[in-house]
């Protein structure tokens, strides 16, 4: 069943790397948990799923897309920018690194918490060698109630800041 507009988010831990503007680059500190039930408590957040870092769309076109609109987004009211995906921690802080999200966006990894088949967001790309990955698509969370779920087959026009604006 996927999480629908009314459901509360599921209690899943991310992993992630927390922004640190005096960081070496090459340096890789390990992930640490990110419990979306204890961190977006009383906050609204929009959590975005991208099928993998560093895949063309994800890329050039996402994350990029939340990067640009960050302000009108924390103008709206949203307190946190999450994007997810099943890469690593790792993966994903390379990844933020590489499109200078800074600390604008929490670039997370499911960790292998679940989190996508709670959401019932999973898309088996195996035939194309990328394994089990999370839809494209863009949840608004208030105080852990969702608000809004937007799900792309192609394009970003429902999982992008464009459709997340429009539904808040």
């Amino acid at each position: 069943m996927t999480i629908s507009v009314g459901d509360t988010l599921p209690k899943d831990v991310l992993t992630y790397v927390p922004y640190d503007p005096k960081r070496d680059p090459m340096a890789c500190p390990a992930p640490v948990k990110f419990d979306l039930a204890k961190e977006l408590q009383g906050k609204k957040a929009v959590i975005f799923a991208i099928p993998g870092a560093f895949t063309p769309t994800c890329s050039e076109q996402h994350v990029p897309e939340f990067l640009a609109k960050y302000d009108e987004l924390k103008s709206k009211g949203v307190d946190l920018i999450i994007c997810v995906a099943v890469n690593d921690g790792f993966v994903m802080d390379a990844f933020g690194q590489h499109l200078k999200v800074k600390d604008k966006i929490i670039m997370a990894s499911d960790g292998g918490s679940g989190f996508f088949e709670h959401l019932g967001l999973t898309l088996d790309l195996t035939k194309a060698g990328m394994g089990v990955r999370s839809q494209r698509f863009a949840l608004v969370v208030n105080d852990l109630k969702v608000e809004y779920v937007g799900v792309d087959e192609s394009g970003v026009d429902k999982s992008g800041p464009k459709g997340v604006l429009t539904a808040l």
